[in-house]
């Protein structure tokens, strides 16, 4: 099968099965790469750059190993050290679907020191406080390490405990569920498993009731934003695919299913055709009674006030209430925030609504006032840009920039916001948004607003070792 007939078969709306898919996928260079065995590092490429300094990465996820990777190759002469304490790395992405019972806890951990070579200094610790006046990081064990550059990729943090009655341990009882519950330190993410037994738990209510599920998003900035929702739907759709039915409720901060215009009709017809879902806007959770099984949220929303004459329009009353909700199981979505090393430093913004998230340049992803300073990935104070398709796209902006002020230049690259959410609106099909800072920024000639079974084949079986094999390798 030809490029040409796989669009034909696309456009048509004709099913794939597994086997064309996977031939699709082997026509993209990248991913022969991937089924041709490339499990190792490859070898280090003729570097391109003289400069010399010392570089300090700090973090051990998606956006430090990449950036290491590249770098590596880039510079004659590296000279850096990494502060990472996990020397297990989890695929986040691939919690959903450890949720979803499509893949297995081990799928989505392994090792993380392949990526890490001997020619890297590597501190398994954390850091703890930044000084940027003084070009230094301290751990958490006290060592304090002195840089020249510096590459922050800690990340995010998830605050439970700010929702008033609950804690991370009481994940997982009481038909509590969040697919985000992690250690990535210790390389664990118990989130996945703990939210495939909930989604059984639910089916077998199910069976004898029609029981109601709560699935929860907060004011403050997510790791992969569409992920509440993708929970939402894959645990109605495992009810559907047995004719069983739940009361779901969407109950959102914000006051609308997503930002793009194109996106979110696709996604209120994706909800009309499960029928049973009812979208609860302006809601945010605060409080919970895991005994009573009470959800309370703090709601706000507006009311028609007197016309006014001048403006030719009704004046609009901010109003506020607290609404309680009885549930019987609630998917948790936690405040997120970055690490407070990061959040307490002179590194973060200092006020506005990225308080405390790393203040960079949106397109050069170099620190505002630190100009020895860079950011990548989740950490970042930008507009958009929490997922590993983003930190995949500022791997060669952040590595660029940096060897260029290496080299006594000014930054040059420039990242457009690109992100991606592969919204997963029933199994195996997927609404593959890809958009940026100006809008909609599809990579593939098919309508973004589609949910495809293709998308579907390629997160499930292509993504995860194109992330393991290519990405943190910094081969893509």
């Amino acid at each position: 099968m030809n490029t040409e007939e796989i669009m034909k078969k696309i456009k048509a709306q004709e099913g794939l099965s597994r086997r064309d898919a996977l031939k699709m996928m082997a026509l993209s260079p990248v991913a022969a790469s991937v089924l041709a065995g490339t499990a190792a590092p490859a070898t280090l490429e003729a570097a391109a750059s003289t400069a010399v300094g010392k570089i300090v990465i700090v973090g051990g996820g998606a956006g430090a190993l990449m950036v290491l990777a590249r770098l590596r190759r880039a510079l004659a002469k590296p000279d850096i050290t990494i502060i990472a304490p996990n020397e297990k790395h989890v695929y986040q992405p691939g919690q959903i679907f450890v949720a979803a019972g499509e893949y297995a806890p081990e799928d989505i951990i392994f090792d993380n020191t392949g990526y890490i070579g001997d020619d890297v200094t590597w501190i398994k610790d954390e850091a703890a406080t930044f000084d940027p006046d003084n070009n230094n990081v301290t751990t958490k064990n006290g060592t304090v390490v002195t840089y020249d550059y510096l590459v922050v990729a800690t990340g995010v943090q998830y605050h439970y405990e700010q929702i008033e009655g609950l804690s991370a341990d009481m994940i997982g009882q009481n038909g509590i569920s969040s697919v985000y519950l992690s250690d990535l330190a210790a390389g664990t993410a118990e989130g996945g498993t703990i939210t495939h037994e909930w989604f059984k738990a639910v089916h077998e209510a199910a069976k004898t009731s029609k029981p109601r599920v709560i699935c929860t998003q907060p004011s403050t900035p997510l790791k992969c934003g569409g992920a509440p929702q993708k929970i939402l739907y894959l645990s109605d759709d495992f009810l559907k695919r047995d004719k069983l039915s739940a009361d779901f409720t969407f109950a959102t901060a914000g006051e609308k299913l997503f930002a793009l215009p194109e996106i979110d009709a696709a996604i209120q017809k994706v909800q009309k055709g499960y029928g049973n879902i009812t979208n609860k806007f302006g809601h945010e959770l605060i409080r919970i009674d895991a005994e009573k099984k009470i959800a309370t949220f703090h709601h706000k929303y507006q009311v028609q006030g007197e016309f006014d004459k001048e403006y030719n329009e009704y004046e609009m009353i901010e109003k506020e209430e607290e609404v309680d909700m009885e549930y019987d199981f609630i998917h948790i979505t936690p405040p997120t925030a970055a690490v407070d090393a990061v959040a307490n430093s002179l590194l973060g913004w200092q006020k506005g609504t990225a308080k405390g998230w790393l203040e960079v340049d949106r397109e050069t992803l170099q620190h505002r006032r630190y100009k020895n300073v860079f950011g990548i990935g989740d950490v970042c104070g930008i507009p958009i840009g929490k997922t590993g398709g983003s930190a995949r796209h500022q791997g060669p902006i952040v590595v660029g920039n940096l060897i260029s002020m290496m080299e006594k230049k000014e930054p040059a690259l420039k990242f457009d916001g690109y992100t991606v959410c592969p919204l997963k609106v029933s199994y195996g099909e997927i609404i593959m948004a890809e958009f940026n800072y100006e809008g909609l920024a599809p990579s593939f000639p098919l309508d973004p607003a589609q949910p495809r079974w293709v998308w579907w084949a390629f997160d499930l079986y292509m993504l995860q070792p194109m992330y393991r094999y290519l990405m943190l390798n910094g081969l893509m």
